[in-house]
């Protein structure tokens, strides 16, 4: 540890080596642009600086054509001198296969007390040491494109205190607070968690307007940087395929781009998965979606959207044509007459589906440097229009976030970014009881997870909440980051027992991280420290945690 921070201090002071152009000639990296990438948080930050052109950020990940879009115009931006991102090279492709290597990455993730980690893929990081190793490669040949980028991690997964949940044997390492409603463990067993996972991978063929393909890797909707609602990149990519459009496509009034998905989620092996009527039980889910974005005529870097994600058990026998439709279906399942009473037979409420869905907003304002954003989410079904009206908060979401960027000292760029979600139950309304976030109590009862991770914000479920301000200062040699992060894992009844107040009613973490990118001859270099303090561990006493973060990605020139 001591060698580490010793080692972040020492690059401070580097100041007459950043000004020195690298010798060798610049990555082409373009292939590595994955959702929640280093290198796409990055093109967004030139976007916002107004050094790259606007294009929607909701629908994501990009396509190799379309991360060609994204390019900077010019080559002025930090890491000019070390990634071609200007370099036109999209005539080759047109004639030939073109292929790219994705560079090995080896990531070092430490815990010194409990879990910590999230919006990096497929891979846990639970106390003790996590390794994880990523490779691939990339092709294109006309409008054709593939990408393999498997990951394999191992968790050494040392013990610490759990939350009591009632359940017995390996049910024991499930949820503590929503052990039979959503699939997410607070520890994967009590020995060491590994596995191999396709990761990025995704075969697509982008042509005449429209694309179709079928992939494996992380989908993040919408305009949040660390709290995406529906989906992000917190657990793996699941197998998927999808459909349409290319890139914005001309309406006039504006421009309108969409994607529609189905695929399968499966759940870890520390749950019980609800029985259906005919006795079976399903680990298995089917998942639909969908995602859209229109960008007003008139009124440049404005995106509005929505998104819709459905989970239903998983069939024996073929896909039902409503499961096919599913993303298509009306927004208020009427299963009540006009006056709020049940219609006799209708027994939609109990088939074992549930739908999250979001609305949002973006606006990036390059002349300023500003980028601002909403998205409102919901994660359950309204029983009808007068039930939506009555209560548009009833198991809701809001989350708000900005990034103001600055030019700083010619060749460098420093963002600010401040993100917050909020997803706490509401008091009890007059027409329904509040319900959980990203739980769900019969049929897909793994809750809204893949494989025991969250499909959406690294917060607690049920009753959570995540904040981040952050501020990155981008150099040519790289990049420096200070963040602080506050996270509602969970919230118990405000009175205690004896009919007083409850002062550990509240699970929070805060923490506090430093992070240094560096670029060294060919090796992309990234190492981090961060420490936090956990109010009400597991609603008992305080906890404090050490996570330290070091990554090697690059291959010898």
């Amino acid at each position: 540890m001591t060698l580490l921070l010793a080692g972040l201090a020492s690059t401070a002071g580097a100041q007459p080596a950043r000004r020195d152009a690298p010798a060798d000639a610049p990555l082409r990296v373009r292939a590595e642009a994955f959702a929640g990438s280093e290198l796409e948080r990055y093109l967004r930050v030139l976007q916002v600086s107004g050094q790259a052109p606007l294009y929607p950020w909701a629908i994501r990940a990009f396509s190799p054509g379309e991360v060609d879009s994204l390019l900077p115009r010019r080559a002025t931006h930090p890491w000019a001198a070390r990634y071609d991102l200007t370099h036109d090279d999209t005539a080759t492709a047109r004639g030939g296969l073109r292929m790219r290597v994705i560079r090995p990455s080896l990531a070092l993730r430490y815990n010194s007390a409990f879990p910590f980690g999230g919006n990096d893929g497929a891979v846990w990081a639970g106390r003790g040491l996590t390794s994880a190793l990523r490779a691939g490669a990339a092709a294109r040949w006309g409008p054709l494109s593939l990408t393999v980028a498997p990951i394999a991690f191992r968790a050494e997964n040392a013990d610490f205190p759990l939350l009591a949940n009632g359940r017995a044997g390996t049910l024991a390492y499930a949820d503590g607070q929503y052990p039979t409603t959503i699939d997410l463990p607070q520890r994967f067993g009590d020995d060491a968690y590994q596995r191999v996972d396709p990761g990025q991978s995704t075969l697509r063929l982008d042509l005449s307007g429209v694309v179709v393909g079928a992939s494996t890797a992380n989908m993040w909707w919408g305009p949040a940087s660390e709290y995406p609602f529906v989906l992000g990149n917190n657990a793996a990519g699941f197998p998927h395929v999808f459909v349409g459009t290319q890139r914005p496509a001309d309406i006039w009034i504006g421009r309108v781009h969409a994607r529609v998905m189905w695929g399968r989620l499966e759940q870890s092996a520390y749950f019980d998965p609800a029985t259906d009527p005919a006795g079976l039980t399903r680990a298995r889910r089917f998942a639909a979606g969908l995602v859209g974005t229109f960008q007003p005529r008139g009124i440049p870097g404005l995106e509005l959207g929505g998104a819709r994600f459905f989970h239903a058990p998983w069939p024996d026998h073929g896909l039902p044509g409503r499961y096919i439709g599913r993303p298509f279906q009306t927004f208020v399942k009427k299963h009540l007459d006009p006056v709020g009473n049940p219609i006799p037979g209708d027994d939609r409420s109990s088939d074992g589906e549930n739908q999250l869905a979001s609305v949002f907003g973006r606006w990036v304002l390059p002349r300023g440097g500003l980028e601002v954003y909403f998205e409102y989410g919901r994660d359950d079904h309204n029983w009808q229009t007068r039930d939506l009206l009555l209560e548009p908060d009833h198991q809701a979401s809001m989350l708000w976030g900005m990034q103001k960027t600055w030019r700083h000292d010619g060749d460098e760029l420093v963002a600010l970014r401040l993100e917050s979600l909020n997803y706490e139950i509401n008091a009890p309304g007059r027409n329904r009881a509040p319900g959980a976030i990203y739980t769900h109590s019969s049929g897909s009862n793994q809750g809204h997870t893949q494989r025991g991770q969250m499909l959406g914000a690294n917060a607690g479920p049920g009753s959570g909440a995540g904040a981040i301000a952050a501020l990155d200062w981008y150099r040519p040699d790289g990049r420096w980051t200070a963040r602080w992060t506050r996270v509602l894992r969970g919230r118990q009844n405000a009175r205690g027992p004896d009919g007083g107040a409850n002062p550990d009613a509240m699970d929070v973490i805060h923490s506090l991280g430093v992070e240094r990118l560096l670029f060294l001859g060919p090796w992309d270099v990234a190492a981090g420290v961060t420490g936090s303090y956990e109010f009400n561990r597991n609603f008992a006493g305080d906890r404090q945690n050490l996570h330290v973060y070091l990554s090697v990605t690059g291959l010898p020139r």
